[in-house]
């Protein structure tokens, strides 16, 4: 008589196999909570630090505009010509420059600026935008805030590479902005090589090329308290200025912009400036989080002193004004879901 045997099912053995079964259920729903918290937190981080700031200061601009009617062409002339080119100097001077490492992070930025440049081109060529209305379009996508914007962002975002290689960047904008930008912008009222004579004229370029001889040459600068004590104050003066100006700008916009033609600027400002970024990151040799670094930087919205230079020049100055605003609240979703998605390993194992 054959007889069957088999191990002793034991009620201890069935309470380990559903205690292990629970613990992981448990494990994963807790990090299933984990990733549905950390989203919001991250778009609140976001905005309160970097975002909230800057509509407070806007909306100081706006309810001073509404209630004093301030003069926005003195306000503009003090934004281009006094606390600009005192940003610049200082700025260049005490940045701590690496030649080789410098050149890469600019000549990417000014590949991304001509990028948007040539893009820009072909959509106002398609639904044949007017003269103006094209260099509008041009200083509203390839011009992005990486200033009062993007450092304090890069600081949050990327603590230990987001703000090195983000003066690098403000430094390429800065000089692009003052020279190509305000050829762009003057070009709408002056043709040919008259364009160029507003370059020339501008206090930012000289004082970008004041900065340049100073550290080529070690001058101490930094040590004359009679001059770097004021300069020191201006640097420190431009953000609340500038965002204050916006917000009066804002103030007295009274034109209806074209939904298409807006909608154009911060689709390829918002969209396309991270989406060229990361197809160009490979060529410049840029890897891993220095990678995410430049793509995020290039998805920042329309610089303020675009709207700035189109007022001075009356280059469709409403259009740029727009753009500034209405990019800024956009990129307050576009910007966190970009780093959001730079933060999944899958996603950054390609760079």
């Amino acid at each position: 008589m054959t007889s069957f045997q088999s191990g002793p099912v034991t009620g201890e053995g069935v309470l380990e196999r559903n205690g292990a079964s629970c613990s992981k259920r448990n494990h994963e729903m807790i990090e299933g909570i984990r990733t549905t918290i950390a989203a919001p937190m991250l778009l609140w981080n976001v905005f309160s630090q970097v975002l909230l700031p800057i509509l407070v200061l806007v909306g100081f601009g706006w309810v001073l505009d509404r209630r004093c009617r301030m003069d926005l062409n003195t306000l503009v002339k003090l934004n281009i010509y006094l606390f600009v080119p005192a940003f610049i100097f200082h700025e260049v001077v005490s940045s701590s420059l690496q030649a080789g490492f410098a050149l890469r992070v600019m000549l990417f930025t000014a590949s991304i600026l001509a990028s948007m440049f040539l893009l820009s081109a072909l959509v106002s060529t398609l639904f044949g935008y007017e003269r103006t209305q094209t260099r509008g379009l041009q200083l509203a996508t390839m011009f992005y805030n990486s200033g009062n914007y993007g450092v304090p962002l890069m600081a949050l975002a990327f603590p230990q590479t987001g703000p090195l290689l983000q003066v690098f960047v403000l430094l390429t904008q800065n000089i692009c902005t003052f020279t190509v930008g305000l050829f762009l912008a003057s070009s709408t009222q002056v043709r040919g090589w008259r364009a160029l004579l507003p370059m020339f004229r501008q206090v930012s370029l000289w004082a970008v090329a004041a900065a340049l001889l100073v550290r080529c040459f070690e001058v101490p600068v930094t040590q004359w308290r009679w001059l770097w004590v004021p300069l020191d104050y201006l640097h420190h003066g431009l953000v609340g200025l500038a965002l204050v100006t916006l917000g009066a700008q804002l103030s007295k916009t009274r034109v209806q912009q074209s939904p298409a033609r807006l909608s154009w600027a911060l689709g390829i400002r918002l969209f396309g400036g991270p989406g060229l970024a990361a197809m160009l990151c490979g060529w410049f040799g840029f890897h891993g989080e220095e990678a995410i670094v430049m793509i995020v930087s290039a998805a920042f919205p329309t610089a303020i002193n675009t709207a700035l230079l189109a007022h001075e020049f009356k280059a469709d100055s409403q259009f740029a004004a727009a753009a500034v605003f209405y990019s800024t609240l956009a990129s307050m979703f576009t910007v966190t879901c970009i780093i959001a998605l730079l933060r999944v390993p899958e996603i950054v194992a390609l760079f």
